[in-house]
């Protein structure tokens, strides 16, 4: 059965033999050729869209099948015969492929803008920062070699954004063998899912590494971390592998994004926080990220550390 509407279309014939006149009477002067073509294509528009009775009564009957398809609005078509004209010469064509250009790198924004400008920054904030600091990394790295001779900074393997691996920079804290003597202290953890580990008396911690810890001065290297990409000024704080291995799958959600130096639940009790907890704010934080969120969030990093509570 053929449900296609019998529309009227104009005489082939006779329709050809009224473009042919149209086109000789613009044959005298041939820079007018192609205005012509657009005064004829917008005339054949305005022919189709004055419908006859049977196209109106075949409108009515498939309106209701043809309702979820766009309409062919009057605006369209002379867009269409603007679009056209300006394509004709060489001025028309260059604001024609800006105005593409425009929009696709407006669609672009839209897809990436928040993510570019995080990144601008995470950039800009860290360089004044690793500046800025400059003096205070001096006298940390003296404290810390004098205790006992040993390196001043420690590069650890964290796990950031979709599982890669980097090493995280930190001011060290502790002895020089305190990964070795990690299995000493693993039945001590103050954690009692065993995914994360935190010790309030950890006995690897040296005297400097306690007042480092305590206002996370042993942090600032991570300043570095963010500069380079590894890093954002804020997100959720980058695991070890051996607690990534771990992980149930709704705990990998925390690694669809940049590792961060602070994050909510670090303004929220730091340490005392178990890991589900941490999980539970990091994926609300991923969720519902925005610039004024990471603001907030800098800005009461800043009494939170200088607090000390929940710092171990």
């Amino acid at each position: 059965m053929n449900f296609a509407p019998q529309i009227d279309l104009p005489n082939n014939t006779a329709s050809r033999a009224a473009d042919f006149s149209a086109t000789r009477s613009w044959a005298g002067n041939p820079s007018r050729a192609p205005l012509a073509r657009i005064q004829m294509a917008a005339d054949r528009t305005e022919q189709f869209r004055r419908p006859s009775a049977a196209q109106s009564q075949a409108a009515v009957a498939t309106a209701g099948m043809l309702d979820f398809l766009p309409g062919p609005g009057g605006d369209f078509a002379s867009l269409l015969v603007r679009r056209y004209a300006a394509a004709q010469n060489p001025l028309g064509r260059f604001f024609l492929q800006w105005h593409v250009e425009q929009q696709r790198l407006y669609a672009e924004w839209l897809a990436h803008g928040a993510a570019f400008s995080k990144r601008a920054f995470d950039i800009v904030v860290s360089f004044i920062f690793l500046v800025l600091l400059s003096p205070l990394f001096l006298v940390i790295a003296m404290l810390v070699w004098l205790e006992d001779r040993g390196p001043i900074f420690f590069a650890q393997t964290r796990v950031g954004r979709y599982g890669r691996e980097f090493k995280m920079y930190k001011v060290r804290s502790m002895c020089h063998n305190a990964e070795q003597r990690l299995k000493e202290v693993l039945e001590k953890n103050a954690h009692k899912e065993g995914i994360t580990f935190k010790l309030k008396d950890d006995p690897r911690i040296t005297r400097v590494g306690k007042w480092l810890r305590k206002f996370s001065f042993d942090e600032l290297p991570q300043f570095f971390n963010v500069l380079i990409g590894d890093m954002s000024l804020v997100g959720p704080r980058p695991p070890v592998p051996r607690e990534v291995a771990k992980y149930a799958l709704a705990h990998r959600r925390r690694l669809a994004v940049r590792p961060g130096i602070t994050c909510i639940w670090q303004i929220s009790g730091r340490s005392e926080i178990d890991f589900s907890g941490q999980v539970k704010l990091d994926v609300d934080y991923i969720e519902n990220q925005n610039f004024w969120t990471d603001l907030k969030i800098l800005v009461k990093t800043v009494p939170a550390v200088l607090s000390g509570k929940g710092a171990c």
